[in-house]
């Protein structure tokens, strides 16, 4: 398999940014062909999941079986897994240190972090890829996608949601990611075009030829000006949806238009929470690949909630997973009394009917949280071949203010790996956890808009983390030791293989790669004439 000249294993400088640019400066683009499954990151150090800790469960035992897509076995993300955050967490720290192995815990951002564009904050972000995840230059630009809000509409960072856009950017993919800004295209959709008023994360694949699919979250807020003034409270509603575009370049860098808007899907009810049955369900983000095991079927992954109406599950002995006997496990009325059965998320999948993927239908879940946390956002499949053999890899990202009475975990990345795209998932370092900012796990959880000043200063500094080809992850800045972000982090790196991660702290400096660095692996329409 080729090699990116730019991959990761190239990557780790002494000085970031001196020897990133010569790399780049130095190098010629290659071309690679679309790939079944992603090239290997680099194996951790630690070959091993970590041993059990002395006075707490043992995480459930996970097969990582493969079964047919369309059947109806669902993983279970326990809540015995879920509890060897906290066995694997340091309850000795002084308070407001960070208390996480830093094999999971991302390097601190400087307080001094760059403003990636002076007119909009930017949060969720994803590249220009195809159904492999291959990330795409095309003619010569390496292209990106964010949700967007203007900073000057007299709303705060917070209120940032319900005015939510998609926005892209550019830059040559000859570019010094150390010095060489984005610069910012504009929202994708003109004004009022997108179904929802309110366009939440998606993805976006480029298709034959110029032709791109912009698959989003349409979302309908009903209350803009008095959430925007502080107020509030009327529950929006949410579809999946697609556009359909054309993209284009020339020296000036790179424009979109043409989009014709298809909705796609919405929540059912029985697998997938409606807005009926909770006013906070969530319904959203759509990333769709293609599968080696099924050729010619286009998958879709997206965040879910479990059907039913809010507050009538009962958490069920599978949800816990515990093993028989185990001394330091809960008993299911002890979870059940704390109210655990509120937090019901899931990991959704659908699977489209005709090629022009207009036409989608629901399959069951591949994961389930029930009772262990009610957000798994942004879920992405990467594909990776290991001594052989295909592995698959959901990858989520959640907050800690989302987990269940009982439970305790970062914002930040979490993993699982199995045999298939539905398979009975293992969570990776048998907790599920791959990455999270620094927190000190012991203190009780609060939110990145009223953070508790005793916790550490850099327990929201990240979220929303996108994981890229060579184990690279891309997050945006939220709030570091109280001063608020809006831009794209420092890109970091880890390396996983086996269900087990560690940070590369060797990668970039003391482990912080360039900001917002997205690199390309793959060359579509020529290396264009814009150098």
């Amino acid at each position: 398999m080729h090699k990116h000249p730019n991959s990761p294993r190239m990557l780790r400088w002494r000085s970031a940014a001196a020897a990133l640019a010569a790399a780049v400066a130095a190098s010629a683009f290659l071309a690679v062909p679309s790939a079944q499954a992603n090239e290997p990151s680099d194996p951790p150090a630690t070959q091993q999941m970590p041993a059990p800790t002395p006075g707490f469960p043992l995480p459930t035992t996970h097969t990582q079986q493969a079964h047919d897509p369309a059947s109806d076995f669902t993983a279970k993300w326990t809540r015995a897994d879920a509890k060897q955050i906290m066995a694997q967490s340091d309850s000795t720290v002084a308070p407001g240190q960070n208390s996480m192995s830093p094999d999971v815990t991302m390097p601190e951002i400087p307080e001094d972090f760059p403003t990636m564009n002076e007119d909009v904050w930017v949060w969720d972000t994803w590249s220009l890829t195809d159904e492999h995840a291959n990330q795409i230059s095309y003619k010569g630009w390496d292209v990106i996608f964010a949700l967007v809000a203007d900073r000057h509409a007299g709303y705060g960072f917070d209120q940032r949601h319900w005015n939510a856009r998609i926005g892209y950017f550019f830059r040559k993919t000859n570019a010094d990611p150390a010095t060489d800004k984005w610069n910012y295209g504009g929202h994708m959709f003109a004004e009022g075009a997108s179904i929802g008023n309110t366009e939440w994360s998606g993805s976006t694949r480029l298709m034959q030829g110029d032709q791109v699919n912009v698959f989003y979250t349409a979302t309908t807020f009903y209350d803009v000006a008095e959430r925007n003034a502080g107020g509030g409270g009327i529950a929006p509603d949410a579809a999946i949806a697609k556009a359909l575009g054309s993209i284009h370049a020339d020296k000036n860098g790179v424009t979109f238009d043409g989009f014709e808007h298809t909705k796609l899907l919405e929540p059912e009810g029985k697998m997938y929470q409606t807005k009926e049955q909770n006013p906070g369900f969530a319904f959203r983000d759509p990333y769709t690949f293609a599968d080696p095991a099924h050729p010619g079927k286009t998958f879709m992954v997206f965040e879910g909630n479990t059907g039913g109406t809010r507050g009538e599950y009962r958490c069920e002995q599978e949800d816990l997973g515990y093993q028989p006997g185990d001394p330091n496990a809960e008993s299911l009325e002890q979870v059940n009394n704390t109210g655990a059965w509120f937090q019901t998320a899931n990991v959704g999948l659908a699977v489209a009917e005709n090629k022009d993927l207009t036409k989608w239908s629901f399959l069951p879940p591949i994961l389930s949280a029930n009772c262990v946390n009610d957000q798994t956002e942004r879920p992405q499949i990467f594909i990776q071949n290991e001594n052989g053999k295909n592995k698959y890899y959901l990858f989520t990202i959640s907050h800690q203010f989302t987990y269940a009475a009982g439970m305790r975990g970062p914002d930040g990345v979490y993993g699982f790996v199995g045999d298939g795209i539905r398979s009975d998932y293992q969570p990776m370092n048998n907790s599920g956890l791959a990455l999270g900012s620094p927190t000190d796990l012991n203190m009780p959880a609060n939110a990145p808009e009223g953070p508790n000043p005793l916790q550490n200063g850099r327990q929201f500094q990240a979220y929303s983390h996108y994981v890229q080809p060579g184990g690279l992850v891309q997050s945006f800045i939220d709030n570091v030791n109280g001063v608020r972000g809006g831009s794209l982090s420092p890109t970091v790196k880890i390396n996983f293989r086996d269900g087990i991660s560690q940070v590369d702290r060797t990668f970039g400096q003391n482990g912080l790669g360039p900001f917002g660095y997205l690199p390309t692996n793959l060359n579509v329409g020529g290396a264009g004439h814009y150098k």
